[in-house]
């Protein structure tokens, strides 16, 4: 299914998104529709691409986006990771989205993935246009660095990060060039199969993209560190919800945490047997898994929606 190239503004920023369409398209009818969010570090056409052309096959509306700054999206400096502008990145699709004759502007949904799972909730308890949502591999980005991937403890010094941030957003407002840091690294098998399966998706075929350089800016990381996205999901998040994560997956924590603390009335925790975090970003065994599940999910409490 070849997708086509949208745009969409967010404030002043142009966002460059893809738009997947279902077989047998009629112009006549009103469909329910899904936004698809990229990890960060990742683009529209990786793993947000995979669930949009397979929920589209489902008879979905579907629409991937780039974040503000990243990708084919307009912003500059390059690659920030601003968890206020990925929230409002969100809202600004769902917008496009009701703009189209043929989206049922009643039955939107979102799907976030990795760090855009955490986004999505975010947005999601503010954003209740936003009919329902499910998140794959979910990570709240901020906790990650006061509770490390694995939510066993961080291995970031909180008060020498920022001290350090800061010093080169002075440095930077004296004429300073930018610093970029980098999400993947490299690859080091004494870390597991998960740290190397992320370095394998992002920096080898399995999926690389010439868009997708995993850089952001060492200046965002106050910001970062600062982020709940889970704050408030006990009275806040009540959409319909659906959580999943691999069995292996050392980011489970997030999902487990999200599922026991959401305010949802409706919320599943769906888990896939063997898959690790990023497994379920490509491999299709574990990803045809979770997308049958979401369809199943979205027909039940999105499409009934009216």
């Amino acid at each position: 299914m070849k997708p086509e190239s949208r745009y969409f503004k967010n404030n002043e920023l142009s966002t460059a998104a893809n738009i997947y369409i279902p077989e047998n398209f009629d112009t006549t009818k009103k469909y329910p529709a899904i936004v698809v969010g990229h990890p960060a570090g990742g683009v529209k056409e990786q793993t947000a691409g995979i669930y949009a052309e397979k929920m589209a096959a489902k008879g979905f509306i579907t629409l991937a986006f780039d974040a503000s700054y990243q990708g084919d999206s307009e912003g500059t400096p390059r690659h920030q990771e601003n968890p206020n502008f990925r929230i409002a990145d969100i809202s600004a699709a769902v917008d496009y989205l009701t703009t189209l004759p043929y989206v049922n502007a009643d039955q939107i949904a979102g799907i976030g993935i990795c760090a855009s799972g955490g986004y999505f909730v975010a947005a999601t308890k503010q954003d209740h246009r936003i009919k329902a949502l499910a998140t794959v591999s979910a990570v709240d980005i901020g906790e990650m660095y006061h509770k490390g991937w694995n939510g066993q403890g961080g291995t970031v010094n909180i008060s020498e990060t920022l001290t350090s941030a800061n010093n080169q957003r002075t440095a930077e407002a004296n004429g300073t060039d930018p610093i970029y840091l980098n999400w993947v690294g490299e690859r080091n098998e004494a870390w597991g199969k998960e740290a190397t399966d992320g370095y394998d998706y992002y920096k080898t075929p399995r999926a690389q993209h010439p868009n997708s350089t995993g850089e952001y800016l060492l200046t965002d990381l106050p910001g970062l560190i600062a982020f709940h996205a889970f704050d408030r999901v006990d009275t806040l998040l009540t959409q319909p919800l659906l959580i999943i994560a691999g069995s292996h997956a050392l980011s489970k924590w997030n999902s487990d945490f999200l599922y026991e603390r959401a305010a949802s009335k409706t919320k599943e925790l769906f888990i896939v047997d063997g898959a690790n975090h990023f497994d379920l970003y490509d491999i299709p065994i574990y990803v045809d898994q979770a997308v049958d599940r979401i369809n199943t999910f979205f027909e039940t409490t999105l499409k009934s929606n009216s």
